[in-house]
C-alpha cells in the first residue's frame, strides 16, 4: 500500500483540485496543472508528457493518467462505459504499466486528464483501474466519487459497481459538453457572436439544433454566446437567419422596458454575428432550420 507520507500528499493534490475546479470550473489550463501545486515548497507536476505519470516526489504509484485524443495511443470508452486506457508501448512491463497494475491491485486513487483542446484538460478523480485487457494491452479504468482518509479501498460489490458505471457515464457526458463548448468559444475567439462580450465566464455554446433534435456536437452546429443573447435565442426571443443576421421578434421591438432592451435585444436587429473562419462558420442549412423556428414563434 501507499506510505502514510504519500498518501497525504495525493490527498493534498485532490483538495487543491478541489478548489480549482470551484474557481475555474472542471476545464483546466496546462499551465496551472504543470506549474501551480506546491507541497511543502515543492513543485509537483500533475500530468506529464507521458500519460501515465508519477511524480518523482511520490513513490510507486502513479499519480494521473491522460487521454489526448491526437495520440498514437487509441484509448477509448466502451460500451459498458468505462474507459479503456492504452498500455505506455506495447510491453505489459513497461514500468509506467507495471505502476498502473499496482495501482489496480492496491486500489490507489488516481486522476483522470482528458484534453479537449490544446492546452485545456477536463479533470476528474478519483478514478480507480478496475480490470486489464491483455490481450488488447488495455487497463480499465471508471471513475467514482469516493475518497475515503486513510487507506482507500474500494470493493467489487454490485452496488460499488453500478456507481461507477454511473460516475463514469456521467464523465464521458461532461466531456462531450466541455469538448463542445471550448472548441466553439476558441472559434470565436472568446467573443459572443451578437454583442462581442469576452468575458468566458459568461459565454456558452449555445447549439442551433440541440441535441434531442439530432443537432451534431460540431463547431459548425455552435455560436459562441453570452448568457443573455443564449437565453434569448433559445427561447426564439431573437433568431439568426441563414446570411448571419440577428433578427428581434416583432413584439420584442415594440415593446418598452428600459434600456437593458433597448441596448442588450432592440438595436441588435439586423445587425451582422461575429463570424469565426469559413471553416468553422454555423453551417447555413442547420440556421435555416433554427429560423423557421424563429419564425413560426412570432
Amino acid at each position: 500500500m501507499e506510505s502514510s507520507h504519500h498518501h497525504r500528499i495525493r490527498m493534498a493534490i485532490f483538495d487543491w483540485l478541489s478548489i480549482q475546479v470551484n474557481l475555474h470550473g472542471d476545464v483546466l489550463d496546462w499551465q496551472l496543472l504543470s506549474y501551480a501545486f506546491r507541497y511543502e515548497d515543492q513543485r509537483i507536476p500533475l500530468l506529464g508528457p507521458q500519460g501515465i505519470w508519477k511524480p518523482a516526489i511520490i513513490e510507486k504509484y502513479p499519480l494521473s493518467i491522460t487521454t489526448v485524443p491526437e495520440s498514437i495511443y487509441q484509448d477509448r470508452f466502451s460500451e459498458e462505459n468505462t474507459l479503456h486506457y492504452h498500455y505506455r508501448g506495447t510491453a505489459p512491463n513497461h514500468r509506467d504499466n507495471v505502476g498502473l497494475r499496482k495501482a489496480m491491485k492496491d486500489r490507489i486513487p488516481l486522476i483522470y486528464f482528458h484534453r479537449v483542446i490544446k492546452g485545456k484538460y477536463l479533470v476528474h478523480w478519483p478514478v480507480y483501474v478496475t480490470g486489464e485487457d491483455q490481450r488488447n494491452k488495455m487497463f480499465i479504468v471508471q471513475a467514482d466519487s469516493i475518497t475515503i482518509p486513510g487507506i482507500d479501498y474500494i470493493s467489487d460489490s454490485a452496488e460499488d459497481e453500478g456507481r461507477r458505471r454511473y460516475i463514469t457515464t456521467e464523465v464521458i457526458q461532461r466531456l462531450h459538453q466541455r469538448t463542445f463548448r471550448e472548441k466553439v468559444l476558441l472559434a470565436y475567439r472568446e467573443h459572443c457572436a451578437i454583442c462581442s462580450l469576452r468575458h468566458r465566464e459568461l459565454l456558452d455554446a449555445a447549439h442551433i439544433i440541440p441535441d434531442k433534435e439530432g443537432g451534431e456536437p460540431v463547431v459548425q452546429n455552435g455560436l459562441s454566446l453570452c448568457k443573455l443573447h443564449h437565453a434569448a435565442f433559445d427561447q426564439n426571443i431573437i433568431g439568426i437567419n441563414p446570411d448571419y443576421f440577428v433578427e428581434v421578434r416583432e413584439d420584442i421591438l415594440k415593446e418598452i422596458n428600459g434600456p437593458m432592451l433597448k441596448f442588450g435585444l432592440q438595436k441588435l436587429h439586423f445587425q451582422k454575428i461575429l463570424l469565426p473562419g469559413p471553416l468553422k462558420r454555423p453551417n447555413k442549412d442547420w440556421l435555416e432550420r433554427r429560423y423557421e423556428k424563429f419564425r413560426r414563434a412570432g
